[in-house]
Order: C-alpha cells, then structure tokens, then sequence
C-alpha cells in the first residue's frame, strides 16, 4: 500500500497496489481472539457501543487503535491539531505520511483500516460549550485524551459527561508510568476530586491536576521536571507511557461496559511505574483538599511561577 499526501484539507490519497489481494472483512472473524476472554455476547455489546474519544494525540490515538481492536463499533473522536515531526516519539498516528493532516480525520481512517464496520464521528475541532452536547449525545464512555495543559477544555468535558450519567476516564503518560482515574457520575466530580473551581487561575489547577493525578508520585525520582514548560504547553512523555495508559484505560472502558469486574472510581487513584516496578494505588477521602496534598499544589504553583515571571 503506499500513501500519497494530498493537502492538508483534503487528507490522503490511499492507493492499493494490484499485488494486494482484496480482503472480504468479516467482524466474528476480525475479533475472534477476543473470545476466551470476553463472551461472544459481551463482543456484540462492544459492538454496539460508543466510546467519545477527546484528543487524537500521546494517548487518545492510542486509545483509538486500542478500542478499535476490542471490536468497539461506534466512535465519537475530536482533535483540532495536526501531525507534527514533535509528535512521532509517542503518537500512534505521526508518519511521515500524516504530517499536516488533521489528527482526528487521519485516525478516523486508521479505526476504518481496523475495522470498516466502524461508525466513526470526526470533529476536527476543539470540543466547546458550541459542540459539546453534540459529541457527547448518544454516547456510552468517555474517554479523556485532552492535553495535559488544557485544563479548561478538561473541566467543561467532565462535567459535561456527569451531567449526562457518563462515566469517564483519564489516563495519562508520567515518565515511565501511567496514571488514571475513573469517574463514576454518581460518585465524586472531577472537580471534587481535584479541588478545582472557578476563580483558580490556570497554574493553580494545573498544579492541582498534577498532584491529584499522581498522589504517590512514583516518576519524581528520575523526571527532569526543568523540561516541564508551561509557557510552551510542554514536558516529557514516552510512546511506552501512552501504550501503558491505553492498556488500564481500556481495561475501565471494558468493566464499564459490561458491567463486570472491579472499577474503583475516584477517590480511588492508580499509578504503575514500568521503569521501577511499582505500582501504586489507595484512595484520597478528600481529594486534593487534604492539607498534603495542598502543600504539594503549593510548591508546584511556586514553580510554574518562578518559569512565567
């Protein structure tokens, strides 16, 4: 197959080569090494899900391909960036072929490879109090693959999703870790858990962010935190680290789904750390509001100072 790109509105040129034989797809076929593991009525469920997916990008596209490959047959993507060279150390779908081209378009067409069956719904844009209601109606999971400095986009999804009676889940590359977070909507908020509110500026919920998301902090002994910038929207993160965050993200989209397994949603929180063969988890009661916790917003609010000033 080779691939030719077009511009970046048009997308790509896909041509097959005669010496590829056509390939009838068969959906029982496609996914019949799921079995074992889940029911051929479980399959069917996944099916005929939706999962929103919010951000093509570190993990959102591998949450994409991920999902994809459990057979989900319904999707509900957005991303308004494109493909960048800064982006081939961890992003699914960084080639030399999608530079330009639009991230959520471009892995619409890779869950179309995958599976053809798929009903996948493509907002090349930044999901707003506009279109919000719209990617979320009809939707069974949420998925969070939003940049990490996007706190304002992540708080309106959120609460979006709870208001609907939508669980979501956040998963996230920490240096050679991943971390995650379920949110059950009848359980505690996003906001609740993070301590988050309006009148924050936005170091103070970022800082929040951090440390809530990653209460045992298992990366901080070898992350080069002076690489963090937040005047560039900028840090360190490995493809491992999203391949790590769409296996455990997968895993909650899965138990929610079929309504089997354990899902220990926020306070709940989980880190595991590859790189030092840890893993960790227990439960925050207060959420960010404990007085630990603020003394770890507080040095993080000090240092994302120190950068902007």
């Amino acid at each position: 197959m080779t691939i030719q790109p077009t511009t970046p509105s048009t997308g790509f040129t896909v041509a097959v080569s005669p010496a590829v034989p056509a390939v009838s797809f068969d959906y029982a076929e496609a996914f019949a090494r799921n079995l074992g593991l889940v029911s051929a009525s479980e399959q069917e469920t996944l099916r005929r899900a939706t999962v929103a997916i919010v951000g093509m990008g570190g993990v959102g596209g591998v949450h994409a391909v991920t999902l994809a490959r459990l057979g989900i047959g319904r999707f509900h993507i957005a991303d308004p960036d494109r493909f960048e060279l800064a982006n081939f150390n961890r992003q699914a779908g960084a080639t030399l072929g999608t530079v330009g081209v639009n991230k959520a378009e471009s892995m619409a067409r890779q869950i179309r490879q995958i599976n053809p069956d798929a009903e996948v719904r493509v907002w090349p844009d930044y999901v707003t109090e506009g279109n919000v209601d719209a990617f979320l109606s009809s939707v069974d999971v949420v998925l969070d693959g939003i940049d990490f400095f996007s706190i304002a986009s992540r708080r309106l999804v959120f609460g979006e999703a709870r208001r609907r009676g939508l669980w979501v889940v956040t998963a996230g590359p920490i240096g050679f870790s991943t971390a995650w977070l379920a949110f059950d909507p009848k359980g505690m908020s996003f906001d609740e858990y993070f301590d988050l509110r309006d009148g924050q500026s936005e170091i103070e919920q970022l800082a929040a962010f951090a440390v809530g998301l990653t209460p045992r902090a298992t990366h901080l002994r070898y992350i080069d935190l002076n690489q963090v910038s937040l005047a560039e929207a900028r840090g360190p993160s490995l493809s491992l680290a999203c391949q790590l965050a769409s296996g455990v993200a997968a895993a909650e989209v899965v138990k929610i789904l079929l309504g089997r397994g354990v899902s220990r949603p926020a306070p709940w929180f989980h880190q595991f750390d590859a790189y030092r063969l840890a893993y960790r988890t227990g439960r925050l009661w207060f959420g960010n509001r404990s007085p630990w916790q603020r003394l770890k917003r507080a040095y993080l609010v000090r240092k994302f100072s120190q950068e902007r000033s």
